[in-house]
């Protein structure tokens, strides 16, 4: 009975060693076994869970802040060093990398010439988060849309515009654009708007009434308090904007629109004109 417990678990052993020396190989050079397989996956699950660990340990006492900007750019780095690890385990399972490169050197120049545009978002979006140019909230305009920042990812950052519609941007943009960031000084923006009155109107009463609208908006902030500015003495009209502040301006359509109705309704009651471009045409008989 033990001799016979002994040959089944020697035979077992056998197998097992067996089915583990087994290899794949692909040319005669490249060749991995199944020993060699199980190795690379424990590196790589082991790698996981000493990068979870590090990152863990180092954001334990970072502010809120500094936390969200480690964890960005700590994702960027994991994939390089997830690559590295991967290509040492299998050289130390004995699997010629060298060889591998060698065998797909033209396939990894297709590759990367197919992800240059790929490498180009993921070292815009490290440059992001380096020099602090944008962050998660922020209002920015970029090739005339304008969103708000939600996340910051590996290769695009996502904004939502005011229609709640989602921009998915290509973070290269950020380096081949010029992004304007409304919020980059804090959130209250100086936002105006521009109205033309006919010549011979009263300036100060157009000067009163546009003041006392821009007040009178719930969403203009009361300090610093609105401006009237009489800009100039155009071709048919004397040009005047209202320069006023908000605290969001995410919503600064909504606002101008609003200051637009009321500017339209006072100037009825007040009989103030709001020139538009007119032409005479002169027709002239001649005798034939």
């Amino acid at each position: 009975m033990q001799d016979h417990i002994e040959k089944v678990t020697n035979n077992i052993i056998d197998q097992a060693t067996s089915i583990l020396d087994y290899s794949f190989t692909f040319s005669k050079e490249i060749s991995i076994s199944v020993k060699g397989l199980i190795f690379v996956v424990f590196a790589l699950i082991v790698a996981t869970f000493l990068l979870k660990l590090i990152r863990s340990v180092v954001t334990r006492r970072m502010p809120k802040v500094d936390q969200l900007k480690f964890v960005s750019v700590f994702s960027y780095l994991k994939w390089f060093l997830y690559l590295v690890i991967f290509l040492v385990a299998m050289h130390t399972s004995g699997v010629n990398v060298t060889a591998v490169f060698a065998a797909s050197a033209a396939l990894l120049i297709g590759v990367g010439l197919a992800l240059q545009t790929l490498f180009q978002d993921i070292i815009s979006g490290i440059f992001i988060l380096v020099d602090q140019s944008v962050h998660v909230g922020d209002i920015i305009e970029l090739e005339g849309k304008v969103g708000r920042v939600l996340d910051i990812r590996l290769r695009t950052t996502r904004a939502v515009t005011v229609d709640n519609k989602v921009l998915v941007i290509p973070n290269h943009l950020y380096l081949t654009n010029i992004l304007f960031n409304w919020t980059e000084n804090g959130t209250e923006t100086r936002e105006f708007v521009d109205v033309g009155v006919a010549y011979g109107s009263d300036v100060e009463l157009v000067r009163k009434i546009l003041y006392d609208i821009a007040k009178a908006q719930p969403t203009v902030l009361a300090i610093p308090e609105p401006m009237v500015l009489f800009r100039e003495f155009a071709d048919s009209s004397l040009n005047f904007r209202i320069a006023f502040t908000l605290s969001d301006s995410f919503d600064v359509r909504f606002t101008q629109s609003n200051i637009r109705f009321e500017i339209d309704k006072a100037f009825k009651k007040h009989k103030i004109t709001i020139p538009f471009p007119q032409r005479d045409v002169h027709v002239y008989q001649t005798k034939v």
